[in-house]
């Protein structure tokens, strides 16, 4: 992994995420490889920059990017979608969202697919969803296969509002599921009274293979930061 930052003239910062496999002693090694930029900014709110959740995650998806081409990919909480648009680059069909009542949000999502040369309504989708409330965008959804989000449970008081959507996306959808990365701020902070009211089974996901097979270092993704990584699901009722 290696990331250069450079900072344009009206104060955006863009990123560059590079994805691909390195040796034991950091040099590139042969095989593929993804870059993705990503543009972030100097305002208020938790979407314009890039969390280190998110780089986890896009790790992850990286390690299983054979088996993403013509997935249906939904992202909720995206912000500057580095795990969105890097399954859209692996071949799957993704459609981003985040909140409808952030204008400013969903047009730098925008801005991010399209320096990855990915044109909004054509290469990706991208709607407003507010967690939680089911208007036309979340009852107009089409057949999900995997819904992703990192750090979306930064607050416990929208704690519940993810996970009704979750539920209901699940109940639309037999078979799939929500793998998304979690930075822990609070020993304090639980969902499993929420996941048996909404009849959700989550489990947790080994990052350990990040290290193996792709010679990256989760706690260097992570830096300070303790992230785990799970995966919820809808259980059989058989």
């Amino acid at each position: 992994m290696t990331k250069f930052q450079q900072m344009d003239n009206d104060g955006e910062q863009i990123k560059r995420f590079v994805f691909g496999s390195k040796s034991r002693n950091g040099t590139a090694q042969g095989g593929e490889k993804l870059e993705i930029l990503i543009p972030e900014l100097p305002l208020p709110g938790y979407s314009f920059y890039t969390w280190p959740s998110a780089h986890v995650l896009a790790w992850f998806l990286w390690e299983r990017r054979n088996s993403l081409v013509g997935k249906r990919i939904l992202e909720l909480g995206a912000g500057t979608a580095l795990p969105g648009i890097l399954a859209a680059k692996c071949g799957a069909h993704v459609t981003l969202s985040d909140c409808s009542t952030l204008p400013k949000t969903l047009e730098h999502i925008r801005r991010c697919c399209r320096v990855n040369n990915l044109l909004p309504a054509k290469d990706i989708e991208i709607i407003g969803l507010t967690w939680g409330l089911f208007h036309d965008q979340a009852l107009q959804l089409g057949p999900v296969d995997l819904i992703i989000a990192s750090d979306v449970f930064y607050d416990p008081s929208v704690f519940e509002e993810i996970l009704v959507t979750i539920s209901f996306v699940l109940e639309s959808n037999p078979g799939a599921k929500f793998i998304f990365t979690y930075q822990e701020r609070s020993a304090d902070w639980c969902i499993e009274n929420l996941l048996k009211k909404w009849d959700l089974a989550c489990s947790v996901i080994s990052l350990d293979n990040l290290s193996e097979e792709l010679g990256v270092d989760p706690q260097e993704l992570m830096g300070n930061h303790t992230i785990h990584l799970l995966e919820i699901v809808r259980p059989s009722r058989a």
